[in-house]
């Protein structure tokens, strides 16, 4: 791969390019004994936006991205970020929205898991603060393990005001706090939701927490008192999967 080229892969992340920026996108490669629903689809939206498509046999992706879970799919794009914004994302949903807000996580390999955990649960961005953040650095991106290229992550230059937009697409806020009068398997909300974390120690801020439409806890049954925000995240964010799959599956 040259220099001006990188590898994205994975059905969530090579669909994102070519909804979103389709002329990066130099060529995609896919399994050419694949031939199920998902990859038609997928074959569909790159004739569409007339993105050369190359079927090769399995060993070759795996050779091009040794150990990745690829699905069938990489693609070679353009090594040139594009700037993606919440609209962006949001527009081009077929399903309720499901976002991931961290507001103002320090630590790079908190910020990693986090990502990793989104891409697990099929998020369908990550927003955070431009301030006050520690942003998409390298040890962030190397703990992601890959989850940086596949779901947008977001920065925001007010996230009050992004917040409240967000209520205006009628997304619920559901915000995270030791002190919420109500736990998380206690609680329910709507399937178009973004999930709200504070910052390591801290939490949410003030004006963040208000804005929450909802705040929830996690039982805490043994002798410590808190957990690791990315610990924290992968057990909501799973939960509101398993609720969110139960509310599609039943409409």
């Amino acid at each position: 791969m040259s220099g001006s080229t990188r590898l994205i892969f994975g059905f969530h992340a090579v669909l994102a390019k070519l909804r979103h920026d389709p002329e990066a996108i130099r060529e995609i490669y896919v399994d050419a004994v694949r031939h199920d629903a998902r990859l038609r689809d997928l074959v569909a939206s790159a004739e569409f936006a007339k993105v050369r498509l190359l079927p090769v046999e399995a060993a070759r992706l795996e050779a091009m991205a040794p150990g990745a879970r690829h699905q069938g799919v990489l693609a070679r794009v353009s090594a040139e970020q594009r700037h993606v914004t919440l609209d962006d994302v949001l527009d081009t949903l077929a399903e309720p929205a499901f976002l991931l807000v961290l507001d103002g996580i320090q630590d790079p390999h908190n910020l990693g898991a986090c990502l990793r955990v989104a891409d697990a649960v099929g998020a369908h961005a990550v927003v955070a603060p431009k301030d006050r953040a520690v942003g998409l650095t390298q040890s962030v991106i190397k703990v992601a393990s890959g989850a940086a290229e596949t779901v947008p992550y977001i920065t925001v230059t007010n996230l009050a005001r992004t917040l409240r937009q967000l209520k205006e697409r009628q997304i619920w806020l559901i915000g995270t706090d030791d002190q919420a009068p109500i736990n998380l398997y206690q609680s329910t909300w709507p399937t178009a939701c973004a999930w709200v974390f504070g910052a390591e120690g801290d939490g949410m801020r003030r004006l963040t927490r208000e804005i929450c439409d909802q705040r929830v806890a996690i039982p805490m049954l043994g002798s410590v008192s808190s957990l690791n925000v990315s610990v924290a995240t992968g057990i909501c964010l799973y939960e509101a999967r398993r609720r969110r799959l139960q509310s599609l599956a039943g409409e």
